[in-house]
């Protein structure tokens, strides 16, 4: 479901992404961690092609990245929902428009967006603010909504950057479980997350952990580890395994 192959990606003279490679099938749940600055958002953006690949192959359902057309972006994104980290929703519009949006661009019948969005409400705890513009809601009902836009598409991949940033914990862990519950109908989720406990919750969930821009520690064979220098381990308290060997031990 998603190839990533020597993947890197450079902003001016900085590497963000360095020699990336890692597979994940249909129905596969991959927790994307390392700290601030690792490259976790940029991975995510160049695999719904919001960033061309510039180095290395890609491909999310079946389609190429590395030789994606911009004709063909539309049809990617029927494939990919994305929750961004800054949301993206739009202010001035309803929950209910803001949810309904992707599948209007879609050409859904009214009907059927009628029904959708408000199942997807009702799941994330929006149905009584579905005629709410979406400036005036707390940031943590925004995130709601955001993802409750990317949830509505049932997209084949499900792409999230810190989808519970802005979310106390009882919610953070009910949104965990919504995302699994996506996950058991045969999307493949990469969740980007600093949150351990999420993480210690669900162990059967796959890790990659990204640092300066490079795979360093992984839990399944799928992914290749490259290995930190030596001065790196060190400051983080880890102990990684020799360079460019096959899976990890997260």
């Amino acid at each position: 479901m998603i190839h990533v192959r020597h993947l890197s990606h450079t902003f001016g003279s900085y590497w963000a992404l360095k020699d990336c490679t890692f597979s994940l099938e249909k129905g596969d749940f991959l927790f994307l961690s390392g700290p601030s600055g690792a490259g976790k958002s940029t991975l995510l953006r160049l695999l719904y092609g919001a960033l061309p690949v510039q180095r290395g192959e890609a491909s999310v359902a079946d389609m190429p990245l590395h030789t994606l057309k911009h004709r063909q972006l539309p049809a990617l994104r029927r494939k990919v929902g994305v929750v961004f980290q800054d949301f993206k929703i739009l202010p001035i519009r309803t929950v209910n428009e803001n949810i309904a949006l992707p599948l209007e661009v879609r050409g859904l019948a009214p009907q059927q967006v009628v029904r959708r969005v408000r199942a997807v409400a009702r799941a994330l705890g929006l149905e009584n603010h579905l005629e709410t513009p979406c400036g005036a809601l707390s940031g943590g009902e925004q995130q709601r909504v955001a993802i409750a836009r990317a949830f509505v598409m049932n997209p084949q991949v499900l792409l999230a950057d810190e989808p519970t940033g802005n979310l106390d914990t009882h919610l953070s862990f009910r949104l965990m479980e919504l995302f699994k519950q996506f996950q058991a109908y045969g999307a493949t989720v990469i969740f980007a997350t600093h949150s351990k406990e999420l993480m210690k919750r669900h162990p059967q969930a796959k890790i990659l952990w990204l640092e300066d821009g490079a795979v360093r520690d992984a839990n399944w064979p799928g992914a290749r580890i490259l290995k930190a220098p030596r001065h790196r381990e060190r400051e983080h308290g880890i102990t990684l395994p020799p360079p460019d060997t096959e899976g990890g031990r997260l």
